[in-house]
């Protein structure tokens, strides 16, 4: 499996709206045109205000991660206060640009609420950082980022957010040979914190889209 293939295999969706951020991906892992794993979980609760998703590499995603988490809990411990969700970016933008002779082939999506409110970040292997307000990665972003231009708006809230967001992946499965099988969606408040919609709830609002 090369690099190239590694990458080319998926599409994550991240939106921020009035009232937090929304995270959407379908499940299919491939190793170039095999299709490796129907059930890849590509949503990660980093804290009860944070979360990311990826695209790339499947080791190094689960190594990332491990990582954040780690650094995010010590930063809790040692302040006594959670961190932000800029400096959770900043720090995971330091940790990848710190590997970058031996990169993690991901592309990663940041994003939670703080007390500054909803925030996203886009993060690329060498640990260049953008801050945006709906991002796609993924060989089938194009697809997803034509439903996003036209339904994405600022003042959306979660909830409506979540139907944008599975029309995008939705659309991008239906284009795309390397997305599929099913979706994934996650949202963060400050109600609710970090939240994962069961099968039954994406399934049925798949239905009613």
């Amino acid at each position: 499996m090369n690099d190239e293939n590694r990458l080319k295999g998926t599409t994550t969706v991240g939106l921020t709206c009035k009232d937090g951020v929304v995270f959407a991906t379908e499940t299919r892992a491939t190793m170039g045109n095999l299709i490796a794993h129907k059930v890849a979980d590509k949503i990660f609760k980093i804290d009860d205000h944070i979360g990311t998703t990826i695209a790339g590499a499947v080791s190094d995603a689960q190594s990332l991660m491990k990582y954040i988490r780690a650094e995010v809990a010590l930063f809790r411990l040692r302040n006594g206060k959670r961190i932000n969700v800029e400096a959770a970016a900043t720090l995971t933008s330091n940790i990848l640009h710190s590997s970058r002779g031996y990169p993690f082939y991901v592309q990663t999506l940041l994003g939670g609420v703080d007390d500054k409110g909803p925030a996203l970040y886009s993060l690329d292997p060498t640990g260049g950082v953008i801050k945006d307000l709906m991002i796609s990665t993924g060989s089938g972003s194009p697809v997803a980022y034509g439903v996003l231009e036209d339904r994405y708006s600022e003042d959306l809230y979660v909830e409506e957010g979540v139907d944008v967001a599975i029309r995008a992946i939705k659309s991008a499965m239906e284009r795309d040979a390397y997305s599929g099988n099913s979706i994934l969606v996650a949202t963060i408040t400050e109600e609710e914190g970090f939240k994962k919609l069961s099968e039954e709830e994406v399934n049925r609002k798949i239905k009613e889209l």
